[in-house]
């Protein structure tokens, strides 16, 4: 993948891959557009830099022939600045060495553990970049003795503050999770801690040296609670009390820009433009939080009146109480009284509907933001029975008119088609492969959620030159098609990986997006390939 200079690839229709061919120009690029984008000359809503390429979401990435043109000159003018911005505090992490690898990776390096230790404390590291996890931070300039690969199998279960290697990089899990790094010791050090302003204890550019210590301390990890009980005497209060929280109800807004230099994705929203528009419904701000319903139903009782608005998929439902019984309505705005109970049924086309509150939906904001990242595991708890649910604030206007519901959701037995955008790496698959994306058909496997759908049909392979090759991590965006070895494609949804280390072969049109995310097991998926010409979103097999 080594270049002579960078190349920018589309990486769907909002953004652009710079490949850059190796770490050290990635972060010469990656400094480089920070400093012109604080100048103005460059736009992005998001730079996530990785092990050899530069991710520009929004902004520019909308044009990757511009980002080509203009790139020489950034990189010429920003040069000095950007390398003086590099430059950051040390950060000291004190480490026990007494990790389960500690004695393999002195096999493979055909050292004393002792000098391993010896050789890891003597190094000084910069944050090359950060992924996989918030938090998790990508460590470059390590002793190129100890560059040994990930283990053959990789843990379920690694503790939190374990500090690893792989490949040319150290790291620290910032909390419990699956990976495959040889760990060679333990940190007391949080690198990940929610109680902080910077959650973050490691940021891009930042300076690491880590300091061997004798004794081991526990860390712990925290869990995540629903931020919607009313436990504040001055806000106001819960208007609607949990009965039936179905298999997976969230609380989701526009989600969180500005984060990625802390391995924090955007999450947000699954369905963007029924969120908009059940906002609209009651008069609300964008971005005024809501509810995600997701399989099953969902139930409540009104502890004070408020007014509602339900789209997304269609869902049955009905209010009862001391006033009678009557229908819910989808796409118009609806009372419901103190003392009434709302109860929905399942989605009968597509998979998610929004529930939206007049005044938005309160709790505590994250980074910026009140969404659930499940991937992650930020922002607010899955609602759960007996959760109270309270307004954010007043509504900022009337509520709005009626709007009329998608036609065209699919639902099992259905095909629906979207639109993709090859690459940025459909140059690692055979000609037949491509031709496959596109020419079959793909089932909607059970295992799919907010992080991707999984589609199962013939396997896309790759071609001989890629057969055994290991793609540096990079960034990866929403829509993004990453063909796993196993050759079975994941549509990465909201809470989709920042970073991502398989083959990207094609991504999905940004319009198609919201039908992506009410695909629900079962559906057959089609894809072709994008063009301005319209096209039917469903068919209804006969």
């Amino acid at each position: 993948m080594t270049t002579d200079r960078p190349s920018v690839k589309p990486a769907g229709t909002t953004a652009a891959l710079i490949d850059c061919g190796s770490l050290d120009a990635a972060l010469d690029v990656f400094a480089a557009l920070s400093v012109a984008r604080e100048r103005g000359e460059f736009h992005a809503d998001e730079l996530v830099p990785a092990a050899q390429t530069v991710l520009v979401l929004g902004g520019d990435g909308r044009n990757p022939r511009g980002i080509a043109a203009k790139l020489p000159a950034l990189l010429a003018a920003s040069h000095a600045a950007a390398r003086a911005q590099a430059a950051g505090p040390e950060v000291n992490i004190p480490v026990h060495y007494s990790g389960p690898d500690l004695t393999e990776v002195a096999a493979l390096t055909g050292m004393s553990e002792e000098a391993v230790v010896a050789r890891h404390t003597a190094a000084s590291y910069a944050v090359a970049f950060t992924g996989f996890a918030p938090g998790f931070a990508y460590l470059s300039g390590g002793d190129p003795a100890l560059a040994v690969p990930r283990r053959a199998t990789p843990r379920a279960r690694i503790e939190p503050g374990s500090v690893g290697l792989a490949g040319e990089f150290s790291g620290v899990y910032p909390r419990e999770s699956p990976g495959g790094w040889q760990i060679i010791g333990s940190t007391s050090a949080r690198m990940w801690d929610t109680e902080r302003e910077q959650p973050a204890a490691l940021l891009a550019g930042g300076l690491v040296r880590f300091t061997a210590v004798r004794e081991k301390t526990e860390i712990h990890a925290t869990r995540a609670t629903a931020p919607q009980r009313n436990t504040d005497p001055d806000r106001p209060g819960a208007v609607l009390r949990v009965v039936d929280a179905g298999l997976q109800t969230l609380v989701q807004d526009a989600g969180r820009l500005g984060a990625a230099g802390m391995g924090v994705g955007r999450a947000g929203t699954a369905i963007r433009g029924a969120y908009r528009t059940a906002n609209a419904l009651v008069g609300n701000a964008p971005g005024a939080a809501a509810l995600e319903l997701g399989h099953g139903g969902f139930a409540a009782d009104a502890l004070a009146t408020v007014v509602l608005a339900l789209t997304g998929a269609v869902r049955q439902g009905r209010i009862t109480g001391p006033f009678g019984s009557r229908n819910v309505a989808h796409g118009t705005p609806f009372r419901l009284s103190d003392g009434e109970r709302l109860t929905l049924g399942p989605a009968g086309r597509g998979l998610r509907s929004i529930l939206a509150l007049r005044g938005g939906v309160g709790g505590d904001a994250f980074l910026g933001s009140r969404s659930r990242d499940t991937l992650a595991g930020l922002g607010p708890a899955p609602l759960t029975v007996g959760d109270e649910i309270r307004p954010a604030g007043a509504a900022a206007s009337a509520v709005g008119a009626p709007a009329p519901q998608d036609p065209d959701l699919p639902s099992e037995g259905d095909v629906a088609t979207l639109r993709v955008v090859l690459g940025p790496r459909d140059d690692w698959f055979d000609a037949d492969a491509v031709a496959r994306l596109t020419t079959q058909q793909w089932t909607v496997a059970p295992q799919s959620d907010r992080v991707g759908v999984r589609l199962t049909g013939e396997p896309l392979r790759r071609d001989a030159a890629h057969a055994d090759a290991e793609l540096p991590s990079e960034g990866v965006v929403l829509g993004s098609l990453q063909v796993p070895p196993d050759g079975q494609p994941v549509l990465f949804l909201a809470d989709h990986p920042l970073t991502g280390g398989y083959p990207v072969i094609a991504v999905v049109h940004d319009d198609d997006i919201e039908l992506a995310a009410q695909l629900a097991p079962g559906t057959t998926v089609r894809f072709t390939l994008f063009t301005d010409q319209p096209h039917t979103r469903t068919e209804t097999r006969q």
